[in-house]
């Protein structure tokens, strides 16, 4: 039987989304759901020479009350790009990988997005490919309030949930971090993370951070 996934769309996603892309046959990723701020959908999360550092991409005011996802547009306010390209330099540019993957991965800073849907989905292609992943993403149709036969992690993967309360099949694997020695291991934090302290070698610390209770 298929194992299928339901997710919210993310920014760089942190490591146990990641997990869910390797580990399940089917990830549907939400388009209709009402857009959220301080969630995953804007933020990442990623290493810094003092602790986690959030990014976030600030978003244009919409006339609806409720937005849907699919129709969330990207601002340009406070030089965002700029800021994170930055963020990451200084976070990653002695890890193993940056200098292999930093052209590509600049190009997602040079280009402006419309929509945060679009970036995100982009990213996350981007991502899948220097893993070796090949999953299989469907973008939603409508939205579906409780969808049958479908685990629904929309809510459940959250920076204000812990994931040990939340998501017993995740067990993070500790993996090289650039600052550990100062900030000892830090689990879960963006994808990013793990492909420049791990390059392709991280699918096989997604895969070990997946608890099958089967």
């Amino acid at each position: 039987m298929e194992k299928e996934i339901l997710l919210s769309s993310a920014y760089l996603a942190p490591v146990e989304y990641y997990t869910k892309l390797y580990a399940y046959d089917k990830v549907y990723v939400e388009r209709f759901d009402h857009y959220a701020k301080q969630t995953y959908r804007n933020r990442c999360v990623i290493a810094s020479a003092a602790g986690p550092l959030a990014l976030t991409i600030p978003t244009e005011k919409s006339d609806e009350q409720k937005c849907l996802m699919k129709d969330v547009r990207i601002s340009d306010h406070g030089n965002w790009r700029h800021v994170h390209w930055n963020a990451f330099v200084a976070g990653y540019k002695h890890s193993p990988f940056f200098d292999y993957y930093a052209d590509e991965f600049q190009e997602f800073y040079k280009r402006r997005y419309t929509f945060l849907y679009d970036f995100n989905a982009d990213l996350c292609q981007w991502i899948c490919r220097q893993l070796d992943m090949q999953p299989c993403i469907v973008p939603t149709d409508d939205f579906c309030v409780s969808p049958e036969g479908v685990e629904d992690f929309r809510e459940r993967i959250h920076p204000k949930k812990p994931f040990e309360a939340n998501d017993p099949q995740f067990v993070p694997k500790p993996y090289y971090q650039v600052f550990d020695a100062q900030t000892g291991f830090l689990p879960n934090l963006s994808i990013i993370d793990l492909l420049f302290n791990m390059g392709p070698e991280g699918l096989l610390v997604l895969k070990e951070s997946f608890y099958n209770e089967e």
